[in-house]
């Protein structure tokens, strides 16, 4: 397996001495077994990963996380992290985020009221914590066909429908990356689509390039495989230690 992209011991000790809380749900739980088995490997670190499954966090540091909302219904995941933050971690966390999932952004979803509502949430949890460092997460794409069955689809007229959700969750990921420094932005949807050589892995749609799941990243198509978690885990950990808090 090619390897991800190195976190050191030193940042694990950084990241070890803060409160972190991520909700989430389906590729969120892939991302976190990937962070765990990067720990796994720097056990010297101290840093502790907590699955919380109700009731308040743990006191002290930790990597918490836990289910967020529910899956294609993504206001839930909205005010979900907002009660989270409330009661699990009651209002005490050094940074703080949360993603949606492909489920939850089709073809048909009005993403730009999506965003208006994540965006003023966003504003009004940090004027509420304003010690907290809040992340920002793009949303996770699709594998989308390629070679003879995709040139099949095309010459018939069927769309693909991956593709047309990749579409929708590129332009909901493309309002995060114009609104949030890059500092503050987990960018998960670029990563999706990037080898670890830097190549980009895209394809055309409306004259421009839409970024889709590298299929060896993924175990079914949407989620992420084991090269994808560990991936996806080693970035998410080097972007955590090198965010600044407040």
């Amino acid at each position: 397996m090619p390897p991800a992209r190195p976190v050191s011991d030193e940042q694990l000790s950084a990241l070890a001495k803060r409160r972190i809380f991520f909700g989430h749900q389906s590729v969120g739980f892939n991302v976190m077994e990937g962070v765990e088995d990067v720990v796994a490997q720097h056990q010297g670190s101290g840093l502790k990963v907590v699955a919380l499954k109700g009731g308040v966090a743990p006191d002290g540091p930790g990597f918490m996380h836990a289910a967020n909302g529910i899956n294609e219904k993504p206001l839930t995941k909205i005010d979900g992290f907002a009660r989270a933050l409330a009661d699990s971690m009651q209002g005490n966390a050094d940074i703080a985020f949360y993603k949606f999932c492909y489920v939850d952004i089709r073809a048909d979803t009005d993403v730009v009221a999506l965003f208006e509502r994540y965006k003023n949430s966003a504003a009004q949890l940090q004027l509420q914590y304003p010690q907290t460092t809040f992340v920002h997460v793009t949303a996770p794409l699709a594998v989308v066909q390629s070679g003879p069955k995709a040139m099949v689809k095309k010459l018939l007229g069927r769309p693909d429908r991956w593709a047309l959700d990749n579409v929708q969750r590129e332009r909901f990921n493309d309002l995060m990356r114009k609104e949030y420094d890059k500092a503050f932005l987990f960018d998960l949807a670029r990563l999706e689509s990037t080898w670890e050589d830097g190549r980009r892995h895209t394809f055309e749609a409306g004259g421009r390039d839409v970024g889709a799941l590298i299929d060896d990243y993924s175990s079914d198509g949407q989620h992420l495989s084991e090269r994808g978690r560990r991936w996806m885990a080693s970035n998410l950990l080097d972007h955590l230690a090198r965010v600044p808090v407040r």
